[in-house]
């Protein structure tokens, strides 16, 4: 990751079973690191983890408000709805409800779906601390235990994907 990037494979689970957590460095400023994860989830996220496809996929994206969705856009224009933004506050916060099942049918009673909150956190003028939690994996039933192990190795993959995106999305400065 260079430049002492902190590794987001150290995901590590919350004492409640329920719940990940993971803290990691990226470079530039919290406003960069913000933009990155909402605006251009089509450049990080897996494409295998959505439901066109990598082949079928057209977009990714979230909608930058509080009731705003996260959505994507398949064949022939079909979209899906896999979360709800709950907290909004760019460039500190961000919430969301995580509406994939563990079988990744869609969970339309947002009461039975886990949460995602991720903080960026400035340190100095030249990198941010992204922390993530993923919680309330208890909302999705019996397979909740199944469903955090398996997205935490998800997780390791997106963050390192998204981590890699920051980094090279760099904004330029006028020398």
């Amino acid at each position: 990751m260079g430049q002492g990037m902190t590794d987001p494979t150290d995901i590590r689970q919350d004492a409640d079973r329920f719940s990940l957590r993971c803290s990691f460095l990226v470079p530039g400023s919290a406003e960069h690191a913000f933009r990155v994860f909402t605006d251009e989830l089509t450049d990080w996220w897996v494409t295998e983890y959505t439901w066109s496809g990598p082949d079928a996929l057209a977009e990714l994206g979230m909608e930058p408000r509080a009731g705003g969705m996260l959505y994507e856009i398949g064949p022939y224009g079909f979209r899906s709805d896999w979360g709800r933004v709950l907290t909004w506050d760019p460039p500190r916060r961000l919430v969301f409800v995580w509406q994939i099942g563990p079988d990744r049918a869609p969970v339309p009673d947002p009461a039975r779906a886990s949460e995602v909150e991720l903080l960026f956190l400035p340190e100095g003028s030249a990198r941010t601390r992204v922390e993530l939690e993923h919680r309330h994996f208890d909302r999705h039933g019996e397979a909740a235990e199944g469903y955090r192990k398996a997205l935490t190795a998800g997780w390791h993959e997106l963050l390192t994907r998204y981590v890699a995106t920051v980094s090279r999305h760099q904004p330029t400065t006028p020398a």
